[in-house]
């Protein structure tokens, strides 16, 4: 099982410790292994195989879609926003959903509601990425939620990206907004369960 870089130092401790307390004392130690083993599940980064069409968007992230709605953004003007909210059970690598050329990021420390809470993409901390696309312009922004501590995003100005390419992560329940061209023809809706850098979001035409 393919493991994600961020969770290595983490699980790489806990299995020493887990040794040192099985040979301490049995209890303990068995305690402990079912808490690596719960570790070593949750940093889980499953290989993907992504649909081949011309101007597919595939989700950013494991997770149900909890929103669908017109918006706009200074980065990308009017939009459509989908949002896909990731439960501590997800997968919680995040993956671009198309091919494009890094333009845009900005990291905003705030609150830790619920993911789910209707303000969370407004107040919580959060992490923007702009995508310069054949298509017009495509944002990112990872969310945390109440549980998650720590929001991953490996990538630097003027990098250029591959559809489905694995750019960062957040750490426990958390939330992925994407921001769409208006002309996008979406292929989901509330309530959908998607897979990052596999279910298809929609169809955008040059």
């Amino acid at each position: 099982m393919k493991l994600a870089e961020d969770g290595i130092p983490t699980i790489a401790f806990l299995v020493i410790v887990t040794l040192v307390f099985f040979w301490i004392a049995l209890l303990p130690g068995l305690i402990l292994a079912v808490l690596t083993g719960f570790v070593i599940w949750f940093y889980r980064d499953p290989e993907r195989s992504r649909p081949v069409e011309d101007g597919l968007l595939t989700s950013p992230a494991d997770g149900r879609v909890v929103e669908i709605e017109p918006t706009e953004h200074p980065f990308t003007g009017p939009c459509v926003k989908v949002g896909i909210f990731m439960n501590v059970f997800s997968v919680h690598v995040n993956r671009t959903p198309c091919d494009g050329v890094v333009e845009y990021l900005k990291y905003v420390p705030g609150k830790k509601l619920a993911a789910f809470a209707p303000k969370a993409s407004e107040v919580n901390e959060r992490h923007y990425v702009g995508l310069s696309t054949p298509f017009g312009p495509v944002l990112l922004v990872q969310i945390a939620g109440l549980l998650a501590r720590r929001i991953v995003c490996r990538l630097a100005l003027g990098e250029s990206l591959a559809a489905g390419e694995r750019f960062g992560m957040i750490r426990l329940g958390s939330k992925v907004d994407i921001y769409l061209p208006k002309g996008v023809q979406l292929s989901v809706k509330v309530g959908d369960k998607v897979y990052a850098g596999q279910s298809q979001l929609g169809v955008m035409w040059k």
